[in-house]
Formats: C-alpha cells, sequence, structure tokens
C-alpha cells in the first residue's frame, strides 16, 4: 500500500514522502496513529494544502520534545523488584514500569514512548530509549534493585557481582571473628590454675621430744 507520510517515520522517510508499506502495517499503526494517510490523488492534494500548517505544528511539537529531552536525558530511576542472588528477576520490568517510574517523579511518558527490545530480567543498570518526537530522543537509565540502599551502592559504580562478593567477604569476617573470640576464651580457660586441698598426709610430722 502507497502512503503519503505526515511526519517523519523512523526507517520509512520524512513528512511528505509517498512511501509503500505492507497493508497490515499501514492499517494498524500508521493511519489510526494519524502518521500517514492513503496516498490517493485526493489525499496527495489536500496534504499539499496542509503542509505548511502540519509543517509548523511539527516545530512546535519538536521544541517542546527538545526541552523535555534536555530534563530527562540521563535521568536515573529506581525499580525495586525481588531477585535471586545471582541477580535474575523474579518477573521482569517493562516498558510499562518504565513510563510510571519516570511519570512518578515528574515526566510525563507514555509506555508506549519507551523503546525496549526485550523486557529487563536481571538487576542493575540498564539504559532505555524513550521517543519523545520523530526526530527527538532521549536516554533514561533504570537501576533495578532489590532495595533503596542497594541501588544506592549500584549508583555509585558496584555490580551485583561485586555487592555480592562483600557480602561473602563480611560473612566470612564474622565467623573468622565469631572463632576467635571462642578459642580466647578457651586459651583463658586453660590458664585457670586449680590447687588441690590438701589431705592428711601433708601435714607436717610432730617433732621429737
Amino acid at each position: 500500500m502507497d502512503v503519503i507520510l505526515l511526519e517523519r517515520v523512523a526507517k520509512l522517510g520524512q513528512m511528505g514522502e509517498v512511501v509503500s508499506v505492507k497493508e497490515g502495517f499501514a492499517r494498524n499503526f500508521l493511519l489510526p496513529q494519524k502518521k500517514a494517510l492513503r496516498a490517493s490523488k485526493a489525499n496527495i492534494v489536500a496534504f499539499e494544502g496542509q503542509k505548511a500548517q502540519l509543517e509548523a505544528q511539527n516545530l512546535e511539537t519538536r521544541k517542546e520534545a527538545e526541552a523535555m529531552a534536555d530534563r530527562l536525558n540521563g535521568q536515573q530511576f529506581v525499580v525495586i523488584r525481588s531477585a535471586s542472588d545471582s541477580g535474575s528477576l523474579y518477573g521482569s520490568v517493562s516498558t510499562r514500569d518504565a513510563s510510571d517510574v519516570a511519570t512518578a517523579e515528574g515526566f510525563t511518558l507514555d509506555r508506549k514512548q519507551v523503546v525496549m527490545i526485550h523486557p529487563i530480567k536481571e538487576l542493575g543498570l540498564h539504559d532505555v530509549t524513550v521517543i519523545l518526537h520523530p526526530e527527538v530522543e532521549a536516554t533514561i537509565q533504570l537501576n533495578v534493585a532489590r532495595s533503596t540502599e542497594e541501588a544506592e551502592l549500584q549508583a555509585s559504580g558496584k555490580s551485583i557481582q561485586e555487592l555480592a562478593a562483600e557480602e561473602e567477604a563480611q560473612a566470612e569476617f564474622e565467623i573468622a571473628e565469631l572463632f576467635d573470640d571462642i578459642g580466647a576464651a578457651q586459651a583463658d580457660d586453660d590458664d585457670l590454675v586449680i590447687t588441690p586441698e590438701s589431705d592428711g598426709d601433708d601435714q607436717p610430722e610432730p617433732e621429737e621430744t
């Protein structure tokens, strides 16, 4: 199907271009989202009459998107999830989760604006692309952790593996201290001197007269 684009569409073309697309893609996405019109002679003529207005609207929305991108780009959002010791999530973090945490922090995002090739299934820091306008993108970072404390450590640059190693080292240190305390207590017991009670054989013999 041939359509005329009403805005820039990634991997398809710029506003005003007539492109050929699969009919399903046009019917299910381009046409209902008002990103394109069927490339009929009437629609092409209508587009040419509205082109200046559409370009002005596009410029305005792009400026708004660029202002939003300046605020949003590089922002980090914490997502708390349950996970195994190896860092695998019991579930996943989706585009909806990303939009929800960003919106909770004062950035109005729709899940459709968030781009994830696959849902996030591991703890850690994950960069995510946000499409604010056909010509404007921003990158946010999701800090997926099991607690706010863990999120703070991850934000400081420590990986889950490093955190696990530190916890293991701390546990080993505490066990070593426990054994040291037990050994010290045993040594104190060994230093105690037990004096046997004296019996009759220890009495001095009477002097002869």
